[in-house]
């Protein structure tokens, strides 16, 4: 095999969708108003089911696009298919991205999600429940595939190079990221686009999720019973669970050369990742292995713990995870984690699963871009965690060093060193 060329990867742009909102700008502006896009779910009627607080994306209409029809939505009704292409063609134009048969080879998209397209396939079992074996769509079983989106993808913009979905549960963006960093940094392709898409409101999934207690559910003894976007809070000790949101994050990662030589912008550096697994258990992540990630990660990036300026936390809201990660960034920093801002994006706009870290890394990186960091909503600090910098406001700090940390069911870990671009 050919000697890896330990190229440097950069970041020159990124796309988000939220419950705050369809679009890098309008997520931006809402999260930087210290907002919060979480609100009682409408894609169902979930009764009186206690885990109704809930992320929709509430203004993502994918026929604003000339390349998706009212064909095309019957065809593919898995919603995370449209989301990507909407995405991915999104940041190819703002980028200035060209992609012709000179370079098509090398440019290439990872995209992952934690449970692929089960609205789909939930919308053709309901359908069969007629009995007639042929009211299930000869689209039902593409339309479940994790790697469609990315596939579809390649098929809209042209590109050649590899297309893999990855799936590690809630890491899965991050390692999407890291992986496509990699994949560039060995000299395997000159761009990729990497992140993760994840649609998961459909009642299977919020029931099973809060069956197993993993949500807030807004019971009379919650403060969230009449306000839902007081559900996520991580790091509070009063926190009970994680709310459910659809979203989805995009990054077009490049080797600096290329980033040069085709005239896109750069914001930052993929400056070291690094991803393992506990071994441990299927749901409770495991402090001495996390604090392991963290550490590679920033050695990966030759870095010191000290240099790290700010740390964009997993946060789901539960108990056992919130106190893990904590104990793990007190393995990892000791006693200066006190002066390290530490926020979770997922109190503004819940936790998206496969896509939270792609989304929570586009977020870390346009911190850095704006000299701002986004707050930790709804604080009200745990005991255990006192002395320590949750950023219950939007706060002006420039800062060019950021960790960004994400956890998965089953165990992966992977997290992420973003460097400010000529910091």
């Amino acid at each position: 095999m050919r000697a890896p060329q330990n190229r440097r990867v950069v970041v020159v742009g990124y796309e988000i969708s939220t419950s705050l909102g369809h679009g890098l700008e309008r997520s931006w502006e809402r999260a930087a108003a210290g907002e919060s896009g979480i609100g009682w779910i409408t894609r169902f009627d979930a009764g009186s089911y206690g885990a109704k607080a809930v992320g929709e994306i509430p203004d993502f209409d994918p026929l604003r696009y000339d390349f998706i029809s009212e064909r095309d939505l019957h065809h593919w009704n898995a919603r995370f298919i449209p989301m990507t292409m909407a995405l991915t063609w999104e940041l190819a134009q703002k980028t200035g991205l060209r992609i012709d048969q000179s370079n098509a080879h090398r440019v290439g998209q990872l995209v992952g999600t934690a449970i692929g397209g089960t609205d789909a396939y939930q919308w053709n079992y309901d359908r069969l429940q007629d009995g007639s074996p042929l009211r299930v769509s000869p689209f039902c079983l593409p339309n479940i595939c994790d790697n469609m989106p990315a596939g579809k993808t390649s098929m809209l913009l042209g590109f050649t190079g590899p297309v893999m979905a990855p799936a590690t549960a809630c890491a899965t963006g991050n390692h999407c990221v890291a992986e496509a960093a990699k994949i560039i940094q060995r000299g395997d392709a000159d761009a990729m686009f990497a992140g993760g898409v994840e649609m998961p409101l459909i009642p299977v999934i919020l029931y099973g999720f809060g069956n197993m207690r993993a949500l807030v559910s807004s019971t009379r003894n919650d403060r969230s019973v009449e306000d839902p976007t007081l559900a996520s809070r991580p790091y509070s000790g009063d926190r009970k669970g994680f709310v459910l949101a659809e979203g989805a994050g995009m990054l077009l990662l490049a080797s600096e050369d290329f980033a040069e030589k085709e005239g896109l912008p750069v914001l930052a550096e993929v400056a070291g990742t690094h991803m393992n697994s506990d071994a441990y258990h299927y749901t409770n992540p495991r402090q001495e292995t996390i604090a392991v990630c963290m550490r590679e990660a920033i050695a990966d990036a030759g870095l010191a713990v000290d240099d790290v300026e700010y740390i964009n936390g997993h946060g789901t809201s539960t108990q056992i995870g919130d106190k893990t990660e904590i104990a793990s960034l007190r393995d990892v920093f000791g006693d200066r984690l006190g002066s390290i801002p530490i926020s979770s994006n997922k109190s503004q706009i819940g936790h998206s699963l496969g896509a939270s870290a792609a989304v929570e890394a586009a977020l870390t990186i346009q911190g850095m871009v704006e000299g701002l960091l986004l707050p930790t909503l709804n604080l009200q600090v745990d005991p255990e965690f006192e002395g320590l910098d949750f950023v219950p406001e939007p706060r002006k700090k420039d800062h060019s060093i950021a960790l960004s940390n994400s956890f998965g069911f089953g165990g992966p870990n992977c997290c992420i060193v973003f460097k400010k671009y000529g910091s």
